[in-house]
């Protein structure tokens, strides 16, 4: 190549391209001259129309308004290649997606350092509602918060929500929730680039850690102030706590719409069902439903419900999530209409272990929720057989744990016809029989009896004490077996003054249970065998759930007995225990029901009923070697309810209740290896034990037999205010009678009911007065001088 002249003087060669290029005319030599300068190739080119204003088809001849095609026809030029497919377009993009992720990083290396003087977010709206949970973590009853306004907001746990629903929020909400640090800066990148190409916004930056804590601290108005500062505290949460916290927050405090907030509260009201379980469909409307919580409302706006539940659902179907049949098949799911209310199961229980908590805490219990709903809906059933403002109560226990299982204080604990707010498992009433078992067993343990023992029924008076029974005919000779079994009053009052009333009270002490006696009462006595003192239905289950588990058990709870607690005290002896228990198990059954039959095949009950005085409280509890249950009706204001008894009134709800155990049913119970436990027949009893001699009243009652009226037996004489002679007096009985003082007879008229006699000074006497048939009665007196 020739050399060319410097200006400067000096010679150099010309310069030549390191890669000869053809001409653009020879590469593309059928492309119009105009347009070899353009750097691609273009596709068909044709005629210019209106005013050479672009390039289109031509128009065909004769159209008005249209100008004709001059005869010029397409240039056919080699296809073009696709835009941003192109190795030059292709850098292109990384670069511009370098500059904008360069751009998202260093905003947040700002609000890193931005983070430092603002702060974390406040944490006062993190704390739930309380929840008072059952033994399987469902829900019983969840409090509103103390918040203004307050919500339904209820904890929730990564791990207590379904894992497809956690899935598809993240793939939603957050993709690279598990690797950013609050601030996802491609997501940022994309949001910011999409505003400033489109003018727009078309998608949001927000994280789940940036909506966690705008949850923690809502502003009423969006702004870019707002957004930085959600930026900001979205990376002080991230600092302090793990993504596990930071999406157990999110899940506690999304709206749902009104008052809900958290998905298990969302979950509960709008599909009647906890988080655990859900299918896509219900899935996908609950990732859909705080992003726009009131205007997503099924119960309110159902086609915009849809229609965002199905954008869910495509965006899932294009992640691959979901296959296009499941994707379909959700879709066709129905939305629910209605917002169900939330659970409200053993209100009374609930309301009570809530108050005993602080605010916020999730109680867990031992209540099984399915035995819960049942037997509060057969308390409703029951209502129908009872009379006018009477109520009543159902408890359920694990006999050798204590745990409830169940507690009913009330068919409807807002009646208040029926007291319904009054929680008639805790209610203090007369026990009436119920305390029976106890008594019989105290005597069996110290071998002062044996359920084969024979003793006598008859009507019997125990100083000023006269019991009788419930139907006021006696027995006569029966074994003590057929005594409790048939519920009989004048023994259960024979073995309680043997064992001792102070022996009752103290083993009720021993147990835990107070002595509650009537007003005026100091000191217990005989009345206490028929209901004379005052219990609670907790705590009579908790008696023969000790009988049910062999003598001891825990006393009824339903909050989890610590694996460290000191083991119970015992109630029984084991074979005292087994031979209520056995004796029990042959206790009448009320009319229409059989052990045999239906919910009760292969079931052995032991029950026990008692009515109290004046047909105050109806009773009825058994047992089956699993489970104890008890039964109250009465009215709750303690008036009575005349023909309302254990055995009609209560024990068919206690059958009734039985039928909806669940599970397996207990075998037999088995016969411990005690000689005390073998005999089987009165004969087989050492002599002592076969007939209960050795047992008598203080007194014997004949309704004809003669009684000392006065003085009154126990009774007090003042000898100063006597003016003469005192005078006897006696009733009933066959004439002539005969008296004696300190075992001295004596002078009386032949027919006479009085006798006079002079005390010769203070101290005790004891006053006598037999009829012609032999029968007597004593009366024992004080004689005192008043002080001086």
């Amino acid at each position: 190549m020739a050399a060319r002249a410097h200006p400067g003087g000096s010679r150099r060669a010309s310069r030549r391209p390191l890669c000869r290029r053809p001409h653009r005319a020879a590469r593309h030599p059928d492309l119009h001259p105009g347009l070899r300068g353009a750097g691609t190739n273009p596709g068909h080119l044709h005629p210019a129309r209106r005013g050479g204003r672009g390039h289109g088809p031509a128009r065909p001849a004769g159209q008005s308004g249209r100008r004709q095609d001059h005869g010029q026809r397409p240039v056919r030029v080699p296809p073009r290649t696709q835009s941003g497919t192109g190795p030059r377009q292709k850098r292109r993009t990384r670069r511009r997606w370098r500059v904008l992720a360069g751009l998202g990083g260093g905003l947040v290396g700002a609000l890193a350092v931005l983070a430092v003087r603002e702060g974390p977010p406040p944490l006062t709206r993190l704390t739930p509602s309380s929840v008072v949970l059952a033994a399987d973590g469902s829900v019983l009853r969840p409090f509103l918060t103390r918040d203004t306004p307050a919500a339904w907001r209820l904890p929730t746990a990564p791990d207590t929500v379904d894992p497809l629903y956690l899935r598809m929020l993240i793939a939603i909400e957050d993709r690279r929730f598990a690797h950013h640090i609050g601030v996802d800066p491609l997501a940022l990148a994309r949001a910011l680039g999409q505003r400033l190409t489109r003018g727009r916004v078309v998608s949001g930056a927000s994280t789940l850690s940036m909506q966690t804590a705008r949850l923690l601290d809502p502003q009423p108005q969006r702004t870019l102030a707002t957004k930085a500062r959600e930026m900001v505290r979205a990376l002080h949460l991230e600092a302090r706590w793990t993504k596990d916290q930071i999406l157990a927050a999110y899940l506690t405090l999304a709206p749902f719409g009104g008052n809900l907030e958290g998905v298990r509260a969302g979950a509960l009201a709008w599909l009647g069902k906890e988080p655990r379980g859900l299918t896509p469909g219900q899935a996908a409307l609950l990732v859909a439903l705080p992003r726009s919580p009131e205007a997503l409302r099924p119960d309110r706006h159902p086609e915009a419900a849809r229609q965002a539940r199905d954008r869910v659902l495509d965006r899932l179907e294009a992640l691959e999530i979901l296959s296009p049949t499941q994707a379909a098949e959700a879709r066709a799911e129905p939305l629910p209409h209605t917002r169900l209310p939330l659970p409200r199961l053993a209100p009374h229980l609930t309301e009570r272990l809530a108050r005993a908590h602080p605010p916020g805490t999730a109680v867990r219990t031992t209540v099984d929720a399915g035995l819960q709903r049942r037997l509060e809906a057969l308390a409703r059933e029951s209502l129908a057989d009872l009379g006018p403002a009477q109520s009543l109560a159902v408890m359920a226990v694990a006999s050798a744990t204590g745990r409830i299982l169940a507690s009913v204080g009330s068919p409807d604990d807002l009646a208040p016809d029926r007291a319904g707010a009054i929680d008639m498992t805790q209610a203090v009433r007369s026990p009436g029989s119920t305390l029976k078992p106890l008594i019989y067993g105290m005597a069996f343990e110290r071998r002062l009896a044996h359920p084969e023992s024979i003793i006598t029924d008859r009507p019997m008076r125990f100083g000023a004490y006269t019991p009788s029974n419930f139907d006021d005919t006696h027995w006569g000779e029966v074994t003590l077996r057929d005594a409790l079994a048939q519920s009989l009053n004048v023994p259960a009052v024979m073995l309680l003054d043997r064992v001792g009333p102070l022996a009752l009270a103290g083993r009720l002490a021993q147990i835990g249970i107070p002595l509650r006696l009537p007003a005026g009462s100091t000191r217990p006595g005989l009345p206490l065998a028929l209901g004379g003192l005052g219990l609670t239905l907790e705590e009579l289950v908790g008696i023969l759930a000790a009988i049910d588990a062999g003598g001891q058990a825990p006393r009824p709870s339903a909050l989890p007995r610590p694996a460290e607690a000191d083991p119970p005290s015992p109630l029984l002896d084991p074979v005292a225990a087994w031979q209520v228990a056995d004796i029990l198990a042959g206790s009448p059954v009320p009319p229409g029901y059989s052990l045999g039959r239906g919910g009760h095949a292969g079931r052995r009950l032991s029950y026990k009923t008692g009515t109290s005085y004046g047909y105050r409280d109806a009773w009825a509890l058994g047992f089956d070697g699993a489970v104890t249950l008890g039964v109250w009706v009465g009215r709750p204001d303690g008036s009575p309810s005349p023909g309302a008894f254990g055995r009609g009134t209560a024990l068919p709800i206690l059958f009734r209740a039985f039928e909806r155990l669940d599970g397996p049913v207990p075998g037999p119970r088995r016969r411990p290896d005690d000689p005390f436990a073998a005999p089987t027949r009165t004969g087989d009893l050492p002599p002592p034990l076969r007939r209960l001699e050795g047992m008598r009243p203080r007194f014997l009652a004949d309704p004809e037999a003669p009684r000392v009226v006065f003085p009154p037996d126990g009774a007090t004489l003042d000898l100063k205010s006597l003016e003469g002679p005192l005078v006897l007096s006696a009733r009933g009985g066959r004439r002539p009678l005969v008296w004696l003082v300190d075992g001295r007879p004596l002078a009386t008229p032949a027919h006479a009911r009085q006798a006079l006699w002079i005390p010769p000074g203070p101290g005790a006497a004891v006053v006598t007065v037999v009829d012609a048939l032999g029968r007597s009665h004593t009366a024992r007196v004080w004689l005192a001088l008043p002080p001086r």
